[in-house]
This record gives C-alpha cells, structure tokens and sequence, in this order.
C-alpha cells in the first residue's frame, strides 16, 4: 500500500473516472431506495475514504480499494473502525458507518468489481432503545396550548402536534407526506414508513387530528394537492416542504414555550405517545404494535419493561429483605 494511490493522497483528488469506467459507488447510492439511507452512505463513505487517503471517494480511488486483497482491505477497515472508537463515536453510528462499506463491497462483488467480503468486520455490540422515556400526557397538553390556533402559524403547529402524539410519527413520515396523501373522509394518511422503502402505508387518524388538519389547509387555502402537507411558513422558505430539522425546532421550542425542563424531541414525542397507549391499554404490545409499527416485537418490550420499572421493583424488594 505504501505505493498505492492510497498511500499518496494529494494524487487522489485529480483522478478522475477513466473514460468507461463505472462509478460503483454512484451505483450504490443509486440503488437505495430511502433517501436518508443515500445521504447517511455518502456521508459515512466519504468520511472513510478521507480517513485511509485523505481523498474524496472518486471513481478511481474506490476502484483501488475495491481491488485489493481480502487481507489489506480488511487491514484498512479495522484500523478505520479504531479510528472510530478513539473518536469516541456511538456504538450505532460506528455500526451503520461500517456497513456503508461493507455495501460498497457486497454491490461491487455482485457485478464483479471485487472479490473479497469484509465479513470478518464485526460490528459493536448495541442495547437498542435504552432510553424510551419521554414525557407525560399532562405535559403534552400543555405543549397543545401553546400554538395560537387564531394564526396560520399557531394552525400547522398544533395540526402537526396531534399528528406526532395521537399516530406516534417520525419527523420524516411527517415532513414526506403530501396533501394527496391525506383521505380526510376515511381519516387516513399516506406515509413512508421506516425501512419500508417506497411503498406507502396508511395510519389510521383520530377524529381531533383530523379536525385539526382541516383547519390548517382550509386556511392555508392550497390548491394543489400535490404539495407538502406542512410547509415553511416564514419569509425566506415560505412554501418550501417543511424539513425534518424543522420539525424539530419546532417541537423543541413549543417545550420551551410549555415551560418543559426536559429537552424534547420529536422521537420523543413518539416514544412518549407509544409508552402513554401501553399505559392506557394495560401493556397489550400487539394491540400497540399497530400503533407503533415495530418490525420486531421484542423493541417493544423494551418499551414496556422501561414503562413497568421491573427492575426498580425488585430493588425494592431486595432492600427489604436485609
């Protein structure tokens, strides 16, 4: 490698895809189908490349990388994900950083551009959902007064709070959908869900989101219904699709505007809608499940668990014992 283009990056930057040459990782990006999946592999491919050349991910670099032996490519990945963890980076995104390359490597593999696996990279061991704790149905509908329904403003932001709460949104599904996907009569929404990549699924909406969408479009007075379903609102972005990073300050300063102390998110939203419904239904996690819309019904158990304190019980029950 010491005399590899790796080994020398200020030559990287210049060489371009040879005339012909396939651009594998283009080809990659291309074949995934969820966007944030696209923009989260970029990211996490050309932070790699720039770690072991020093070098933006063209064509020709990644050709080199794809063509050396299983022994030096795995060499090059461990002392990547060494780098990672002196960084100090969390389990997940060391994980989903490391399985950016190993999906460059598998795509390539598939229309032969490389002949090795990088199936000796383990990944860190992970404790999904940890922390499901959000926050009280008494504090939430504090956080419903605070949007003036008597504005357009006050209208979307209320309108998109119930969205968040009553059917356990993510931000994305909620920044996607558009005014077509909306079936008010059927009280139903279209959205693209998690991992399920572009076939839309309907969610079935209660009575007082409905009531509240309808009054943020009929004021809003959009004929259009291919557009966004909330937008932007103020001067420089008016009408521009609402952005998930938007929601989010959104939310965090309608909590302010509560008076919340604890800082909120809308994932926290999400996981306090489904811990209030597993409280409200006694724990029935199938019956929540259609809510929540865990593939895998052990993450919500992890829900359920964290909701009952089992272990602060038992605790409880040492302590007395001695």
């Amino acid at each position: 490698m010491a005399t590899s283009q790796l080994a020398h990056s200020e030559n990287a930057p210049t060489l371009l895809a040879l005339a012909g040459e396939r651009d594998v990782l283009a080809e990659l990006l291309a074949d995934k189908r969820s966007l944030n999946t696209r923009h989260a592999y970029e990211k996490d491919l050309k932070d790699f490349f720039r770690f072991i050349a020093g070098a933006f991910p063209m064509p020709e670099l990644v050709k080199e990388f794809l063509q050396l032996d299983r022994f030096g490519a795995v060499a090059l990945v461990l002392r990547y994900k060494a780098h990672l963890i002196e960084r100090g980076l969390k389990e997940a995104t060391i994980n989903r950083r490391l399985a950016a390359i190993k999906s460059l490597v598998n795509f390539a593999r598939k229309i032969g551009k490389c002949d090795y696996t990088l199936e000796d990279i383990k990944g860190e061991k992970v404790k999904p959902y940890r922390d499901t704790t959000g926050i009280s149905k008494e504090s939430y509908k504090k956080m419903l007064c605070v949007p003036d329904r008597n504005t357009l403003k006050g209208k979307r932001d209320y309108a998109l709070l119930r969205l968040l709460w009553d059917n356990a949104l993510r931000r994305s599904e909620i920044s996607l959908a558009d005014i077509k996907d909306l079936d008010l009569d059927g009280r139903a929404l279209l959205i693209l869900g998690k991992g399920k990549g572009s076939q839309k699924e309907a969610v079935s909406l209660s009575r007082p989101t409905v009531d509240a969408i309808l009054d943020w479009l009929q004021t809003r007075k959009e004929l259009d219904i291919n557009q966004p379903l909330f937008i932007a609102l103020d001067r420089v972005s008016y009408g521009h699709r609402l952005s998930g990073t938007s929601i989010y300050r959104l939310v965090d300063a309608v909590a302010l505007a509560a008076g919340l102390s604890k800082k909120l998110s809308p994932h926290r939203i999400r996981h306090s809608g489904i811990t209030a419904a597993l409280d409200a239904t006694g724990g029935d996690v199938r019956r929540v499940q259609k809510l929540s819309r865990h593939a895998n019904l052990n993450t919500l158990m992890i829900y359920d668990d964290n909701r009952q304190n089992v272990q602060g019980e038992i605790s409880d029950l040492l302590a007395d014992l001695v």
